[in-house]
């Protein structure tokens, strides 16, 4: 009889794995797919003109206590081969060691325009009020927004500019470096999302399968850019408000996408390999709290949504490593496959992105961070704790 009243439980295991599979032939398809629509900015042709017949870029950099990293993202800008480009760099009230290397560089090149922050007003988030004043002071057709922690090979700039060509905004999600075990195990995560849930051509266009009646209703829902690098026209920047309409907005990014839909302006998607690099956070606790102020905020705050995909992702990405030592033959194979494509996912972006694969084997233990960064999120918001990023909350 026990064995009997153990088979109901067996038989719930194999549905969810079914079900585990299920999503993951999904997402594994859709990561196909991105495979081929998902494409490097290098695939473009450099913009070959001389400066008399090319547009004006302006490149702006917000920077806040960024010592560290400023040096290396101003000078990869300054050193494009675009030949008409102007660098603006606002220091948005750093209170570190910024201003002084800003006006150092500054002093030795002309094409660099060091600008020094006004106090953020009330109901401004910080970075879109620094992009804002940037904007303000931007003379180009062009207008490509990059972080301080982000660098260019000297050619990104002319693809850049070659790819607005046929859109009125473009975002770049740059190949991120590493330099420690935590920014290994859960920076890569983020692109899994990505690339596993957002068909990246649905961005640019309406999917196939959606009525048409339905996708003006539908289509900021799929609408996303990494601001590490966004570039817009000037047109498209002031038809849809600029950084002055995602004032208040922590992803600012997203919501500078969702706007330029809402416009019914066009926004393409590249990856940067070899093009734009990145390194976010340089110590855990960076990490940790970098992505404390953005995590919940990716969800619009709302609770729910924000479990129900912590629950998702238990399921789907952890369980099967614990139902792998099941005594039932079929649970076991079922989660070994399981497990199978979860790592053939990860090893697919380690190869595009240049990531070290040994690190996808702990796949699990990364999505359980998420799920500890998750429960911290949640009780900032019940508890009315704001984030703080930069010494300031946000």
């Amino acid at each position: 009889m026990n064995g009997n009243a153990g088979l109901p439980i067996f038989r719930s295991m194999e549905y969810l794995l079914l079900i585990i599979l299920a999503y993951l032939v999904f997402t594994s398809l859709v990561l196909i797919r991105n495979w081929f629509d998902f494409r490097g900015i290098n695939d473009l042709e450099s913009a070959q003109s001389s400066e008399a017949d090319s547009p004006l870029v302006s490149i702006c950099i917000p920077a806040r206590n960024e010592e560290v990293v400023i040096k290396r993202c101003v000078t990869s800008a300054l050193l494009q081969n675009y030949p008409n480009i102007e660098v603006l760099v606002l220091d948005d009230n750093s209170t570190d060691q910024t201003s002084n290397i800003l006006a150092n560089i500054a002093a030795h090149n002309t094409g660099l325009k060091h600008l020094s922050g006004e106090p953020k007003p009330e109901g401004w988030f910080g970075k879109p009020w620094a992009c804002h004043q940037l904007s303000e002071q931007a003379q180009g057709e062009y207008l490509v927004f990059i972080d301080a922690d982000t660098w260019l090979e000297k050619e990104t700039i002319s693809n850049t500019v070659n790819a607005l060509q046929s859109t009125d905004a473009l975002t770049i999600w740059p190949q991120q470096h590493f330099g420690s075990f935590w920014e290994r195990m859960q920076i890569p995560l983020i692109y899994h999302a990505l690339f596993t849930l957002l068909p990246a051509k649905y961005v640019e266009c309406k999917p196939r399968w959606l009525p048409k009646k339905l996708y003006p209703l539908m289509k900021e829902n799929f609408a996303a850019a990494c601001g590490q690098f966004v570039a817009f026209s000037k047109q498209s920047y002031k038809k849809i408000g600029g950084h002055k309409q995602v004032r208040d907005e922590i992803v600012e990014d997203v919501a500078l996408a969702r706007n330029l839909r809402g416009k019914d302006c066009t926004l393409t998607m590249y990856h940067g390999v070899n093009a734009v690099h990145c390194r976010m956070y340089r110590s855990h606790k960076e990490l940790f709290e970098g992505l404390r102020k953005n995590f919940f905020a990716g969800f619009g705050k709302r609770p729910l949504p924000f479990i129900a995909m912590a629950l998702l992702s238990l399921f789907v990405f952890v369980l099967p490593f614990f139902l792998v030592f099941s005594g039932i033959p079929f649970v076991r194979q079922l989660a070994l496959f399981s497990i199978f494509i979860i790592w053939l996912q990860r090893w697919l972006l380690d190869f595009r992105f240049g990531w070290n694969p040994l690190i996808s084997f702990l796949h699990p233990v990364s999505v359980f961070w998420y799920q500890v960064l998750g429960a911290t999120c949640l009780s900032d918001y019940f508890k009315g704790r704001p984030a703080k990023w930069k010494g300031r909350d946000v």
